[in-house]
């Protein structure tokens, strides 16, 4: 089991810092916050935020760096289940959390990018906005889940499985929901929209797992 051989101690504070960034983000946006524990239900969020949307959001890079700091941890209480139980290294953690991050932002620079070149701007910004929230959600739900994983739930592949089977529901939720916001755009495309889900959306993960199993 994970908890009798690695070290909780790091996990720990790492954690309550995931924790004091989401305190500070409730308290300094309050409504918003609260707007935003609703994605999944309603698009009311998705409506109201994204007319004011910015290339550098506070309220989204706060939980950005949430979703980095729980992604991380997650990858890493994953490669110890499924593959080898590793002590706690923070060399191999900022490794990991760098190789996560930078997968994350070179996606949305590209993405914005091909909206610039292709004079599609506002649809790319609106589809990016989607995204990232979706996936700020997901970074909000391993929190607790990554506290359940590391102090209380005795760990198996079958948990794993069944968290990243999560995960990849809220990635397809928030993924259909922009279908079907561009459906006609999309049908319109569907050669280059096909080309674009295996470069942008399925590339990068195969590269960042393969990267981290070798």
């Amino acid at each position: 089991m994970l908890r009798t051989i690695i070290s909780n101690e790091w996990f720990t504070v790492l954690i309550l810092l995931s924790v004091g960034i989401l305190a500070f983000t409730r308290y300094s946006y309050n409504s918003r916050f609260i707007d935003f524990l609703g994605l999944l239900g309603n698009s009311k969020y998705l409506k109201i935020y994204s007319r004011d949307q910015k290339f550098i959001d506070q309220f989204e890079s706060l939980l950005f760096t949430n979703l980095l700091i729980s992604g991380t941890i997650f990858i890493y209480v994953c490669y110890g289940v499924l593959y080898s139980p590793v002590d706690f290294e923070w060399a191999l953690f900022l490794k990991i959390l760098l190789l996560f991050g930078t997968v994350l932002l070179i996606k949305v620079l590209i993405e914005r990018l091909i909206g610039s070149v292709f004079e599609i701007d506002s649809l790319i910004h609106e589809y990016v906005f989607q995204k990232t929230n979706y996936k700020n959600y997901i970074g909000l739900v391993l929190l607790p889940l990554n506290v359940l994983l590391i102090y209380a739930l005795p760990l198996s592949q079958t948990l794993i499985y069944a968290i990243l089977g999560l995960i990849i529901l809220i990635n397809l939720s928030g993924f259909f929901t922009s279908i079907k916001a561009n459906q006609k755009l999309i049908l319109a495309n569907f050669f280059y929209f096909i080309l674009y889900l295996c470069a942008l959306e399925i590339g990068p993960y195969i590269i960042l797992y393969q990267v981290i199993t070798d």
